[in-house]
This record gives C-alpha cells, sequence and structure tokens, in this order.
C-alpha cells in the first residue's frame, strides 16, 4: 500500500473536525532544520473545543504526535505515522490577569510572551526572550536560560488527555527536573499561567535587549538550527565538551556543528534529517572517547528513519 493511499484511508477513519486535516503534510516546512518527512495526516485544530471533541472520538489505536514551532524538533526523514498535532492561532493568545500573572496558550511564542510581559509591566519573564519556540515547548522541556527556568514562573497547566478532558495542573505537581516534566506525554498543554512581579516596561525591556544582544552574539540564530543539541552534564557544558574533543566545525553531510557555539547543528543546506542526527551522535562519540561523559540529546528527535 502506498503512503498515500495509506493516509486517505487514515483520514476516512478521522473525527470531522472544524480545523484542518492535511494528509501527507510535509514536515520539513514547519521545523526549523527545515528537514524531516511528512506526517501521515496533519491535524491544526481551531481551537480547545475542536481538539477536545477530536481527541474525544478519535479511535485509541491511531497514534498520536504533538509537534509545537519545530525550534528544538528533529524530524526523521521517514516521516510520523498516525495523527500529527500542530496547535496554532487558537492557542496562541497572551493576556494580563490581576496579580501580575499572565495567562498564555502554548503556542504562543516565548518571545512574544516575555514582549507582553514588559508591556505589561509584569517582571520576572525575561528569560523567555531568550528562548526559541513557543510555551508549550517550555513547559514540556522546563526551559530555561540566564539562571532561570520556567519552573520558577509557571503558577498552573491546562492540559487534555488523550480522551479529550481537560485537567489543571499546578506548578508543584509538574514534576520538573532539568529540561524535563513527569507529566504523561500523552497529555497535551493547551494553556499557562504564569506569575511575575511588578516592574518597569523601561527597566524590563532593557534586561530583554541585553538577553537579545547576548544571543545573537554567542548563538547562531540566524542560521537553520535547532537550538541547544545536548543538555549540560552535571559540572559540565556541553559545548566545552564538544570543543574539547575537537567537533568544532565538523560536517556531515550538508550538517555541520556550529562554529560559534559547539552545542548547536546547524542545517548548511541539503542536509537530511539522518546527516543532523549522524553528526550529533558522532559528537557524542567523541566526546565518550575524550572525556568519558555521555551526552543526552536536549533535541527531541522523532519519527522513522528512511527506508
Amino acid at each position: 500500500m502506498s503512503a498515500a493511499v495509506a493516509a486517505s484511508r487514515l483520514v476516512d477513519r478521522l473525527p470531522s473536525v472544524r480545523g484542518r486535516l492535511t494528509p501527507e503534510q510535509p514536515l520539513s516546512a514547519l521545523t526549523w532544520f527545515r528537514v524531516g518527512g511528512p506526517a501521515e495526516v496533519l491535524f491544526v485544530p481551531a481551537d480547545e473545543a475542536d481538539l477536545s471533541t477530536f481527541l474525544q472520538a478519535l479511535p485509541s489505536d491511531i497514534p498520536v504526535t504533538v509537534a509545537g514551532v519545530g525550534s528544538n524538533l528533529l524530524v526523521r526523514d521517514g516521516g510520523i505515522d498516525g495523527v500529527v498535532i500542530r496547535l496554532g492561532k487558537g492557542f496562541a493568545t497572551i493576556s494580563q490577569e490581576p496579580g501580575n500573572k499572565l495567562r498564555a496558550g502554548v503556542a504562543a511564542l516565548d518571545a512574544m510572551v516575555a514582549k507582553a510581559a514588559a508591556k505589561a509591566g509584569v517582571a520576572g519573564l525575561e528569560f523567555y526572550r531568550g528562548i526559541p519556540g513557543s510555551i508549550g515547548g517550555a513547559l514540556r522541556m522546563n526551559a530555561g536560560c540566564y539562571g532561570r527556568e520556567t519552573k520558577d514562573v509557571l503558577v498552573e497547566a491546562v492540559v487534555l488527555d488523550r480522551q479529550g478532558n481537560r485537567h489543571v495542573i499546578p506548578a508543584q505537581e509538574m514534576g520538573f527536573s532539568y529540561r524535563h516534566t513527569s507529566v504523561p506525554p500523552d497529555f497535551i498543554f493547551i494553556e499557562a499561567l504564569f506569575q511575575g512581579a511588578a516592574g518597569d516596561p523601561i527597566e524590563i525591556t532593557a534586561r530583554m535587549d541585553e538577553i537579545t544582544r547576548s544571543r545573537e552574539s554567542t548563538q547562531p540564530i540566524r542560521e537553520r538550527t535547532g537550538g541547544s543539541t545536548f543538555r549540560n552534564p552535571d559540572g559540565f557544558k556541553a559545548w566545552q565538551l564538544i570543543d574539547a574533543a575537537g567537533g568544532r566545525g565538523a560536517r556531515r553531510g550538508g550538517a555541520q556543528v556550529s562554529e560559534l557555539h559547539c552545542n548547536f547543528l546547524i542545517n548548511k543546506g541539503g542536509a537530511t534529517a539522518a546527516d543532523l542526527e549522524g553528526l550529533g551522535e558522532d559528537m557524542r562519540a567523541r566526546v565518550r572517547e575524550q572525556s568519558g561523559v555521555e551526552l543526552q540529546w536536549e533535541i527531541k528527535r522523532i519519527g522513522k528513519e528512511s527506508p
């Protein structure tokens, strides 16, 4: 059976939606690396009610994968079976609440949340200006930088389970650790409530500008990259370990280790997902041999390898 026929048959089994269902949707255009195979079916729900209704009626044997804006995601070249859910405009609202709180949908970009907080005079969320991606990924990975993490500012998160039921999870029940949360992987984040402090918008904006300048001078943010490749091991910086192992500038096919920051992989043009993942594994092997440290992937790798 061809992939197109399989995708068409899958669509026939899916519930009716108000959003968009697209069979055989290439995912390379949706990830910052610009690589990866197709989603068997891509679902972009109109809003929370549309997503909830879809999940309630979805046959339990159909796999579901949730993808955000693809800033820290590597989709393998063989694509993803089942339904890939991508949350869009209906999940990107940002609003201020009393007590220096900010509520954001998970499709809102981290940087936009930081900017909205600054405009509202809410301090404490400036670090999101330095994190690529959206709030959904920040929740799932406890994203952080410049001394702060998501766990430090989160009040609660709202999720839908695989059956479409809504749950509100207080921050203390999220099971946060370094770049991780213990929230079940099949729960879909849809919203977050953050706590900040009263601040001067001008001073907040100045701190965000400083973060932006620091990123631009130390990270290849204008390249086709995917954010930090590996987690920092206890007591080490991943980039320093890669640099010490001679990895700076290393290449594999169209993929390259950034010469500016060794913990970033870059698609220099024509790279495949296999090139990028293979280069990452090369770096893990070099570091293991040189220092005995086992680097762990921070970039999420999903999907099938090419046949």
